[in-house]
Formats: structure tokens, sequence, C-alpha cells
């Protein structure tokens, strides 16, 4: 394991020293400190001891793979953005990975300059999130959708008062679909919500994967929706009625 000195980490988990090495290298060239691991459970331990900006994850480690990795990640609450590096790369694989909770998907083999842009895309991303939403007064009122609570300000989502623990893109997409105030938003109007400039790098099926964990985090019935509408062949708005149980 090594270090750059100074700073947060961004952690590289493979087992593949060659591959390990070459995107420290590239990071490090673009001023990232770097910590990394060899196998999943070594990865788990060094976000708990070092708690990196970001990780960058093979899917297939000794030990305990990737995709365990995250959900034992997300299991803990733990919001750490995974950028998956993965020779895996059909897009079955690519929604899985999504569908546990990564925040972006590379296949192998992959050019370490895209590969940087995209570590850069999501620090982007989460580090205007934890600054706080920008926007004018109004936009950061809270909203109400029946027993649902969101408050923009603090990031914070509650059901009959009990908070609702989700990651920033579930926010953004909730936030942005109470917004609409009931017209329907197209999966690019919600990418670009959500990713902004960099939405035209994203799968536009990454918002039905990210819209799926959002509904089971929601308890929301996808037939009988309290919350989330799909409008088929359209894009998805926010229910038109709520009976709050």
């Amino acid at each position: 394991m090594s270090r750059a000195s100074g700073g947060r980490p961004i952690l590289v988990v493979d087992d593949d020293a060659k591959i390990v090495r070459l995107v420290r290298t590239y990071l490090e060239r673009e001023g990232f400190h770097v910590v990394t691991a060899g196998d999943g459970a070594t990865a788990l331990e060094t976000i708990a001891r070092e708690r990196p900006r970001l990780a960058v994850l093979d899917l297939m480690l000794p030990e305990l793979d990737g995709r365990a990795v995250i959900r034992e990640l997300r299991y803990q609450g733990e919001k750490i953005p995974i950028l998956i590096l993965s020779a895996r790369g059909a897009l079955a694989d690519r929604l899985r990975g999504l569908e546990d909770g990564a925040d972006d998907y590379l296949p192998k083999p992959f050019s370490p300059a895209e590969l940087v842009l995209r570590v850069k895309s999501i620090l982007r991303r989460t580090d205007a999130a934890d600054e706080g939403p920008a926007g004018t007064t109004a936009e950061l009122v809270e909203l109400t959708h029946g027993d649902l609570a969101v408050d923009p300000a603090r990031y914070e989502v509650r059901r009959d008062g009990v908070p609702i623990d989700l990651t920033r893109t579930e926010f953004q997409l909730l936030l942005a679909l109470l917004q609409a105030d009931g017209r329907v938003l197209s999966r690019d109007q919600l990418l670009d919500a959500v990713y902004g400039r960099d939405a035209a790098d994203i799968l536009d099926r990454t918002i039905d994967v990210h819209i799926g964990r959002l509904r089971e985090k929601l308890a929301d019935d996808a037939e009988a929706p309290r919350y989330i509408a799909t409008v088929r062949g359209v894009g998805y708005r926010a229910a038109r009625s709520v009976n709050a149980s």
C-alpha cells in the first residue's frame, strides 16, 4: 500500500499490480493522493481508516469481490463515490454495478486519460453536493409530497418524520422530480439535473437504475406509485396523488 503525502486520498483497488501502478501514476500526475488495496477485505479496512474521497474498484477481487464491497459499504450507509473499473464490460454488468450503488463504470481495457476525466467528473458532482446546493431562497425551500419531506438546504429526506438515507444521485433525482411540480421529465432532462455538463458521457439507462433504487428506499410501488410515476416512452414525474399511510 502506498500514499502520497497529505489530504484525503483516492483509493485504487485491483489485484493486478500493473493496473494499480498505471492508475496511480496518472492520478498522481493530476495532483491526487492515492492509496491502494489488492483485495476486497483490505479495501473495506482502508476506507474505514483513510476515509478516501473516491474509490476506483475492480470487480474480480480475491477474498471479497467488488460487488460485495459495494453492497457492504452501502449497507453501512457509507456514501463514498465508487468508479468501477472491470473487464466485465457488458451492458448487463454495468447496470448491475450501478444497481449495487456504484456511481460510474469504466470497462477494461481502458484509457487512463478517460479514467482521470471520470474521476474528476464524479468529484465535481460530489464536492458540489457536500458544499450544499446553490440556488435562490425559493429553490431551497423544503418540499413536501404527501408524507414525504425533502429539504434541499440540508440534503435530507424524511417520511413521516423518519430520515431516509439516499445517495447524492438519488436525492438529486427526487428533488428534480418534485421541483418539476408534476411535469414529466425525460431521461435526458434527469441526466442533466443529476450530472450537469457530464451527462453526455452517462448511459441513459443509468436513470432507470437509480429510479429503481430510489423507489426501493421510498417503499414505492411502480404499479401504484405514491411518489414517482413512470410515463412510458417519455420519462418520470412525481405521482399526481398521494395517500399517506
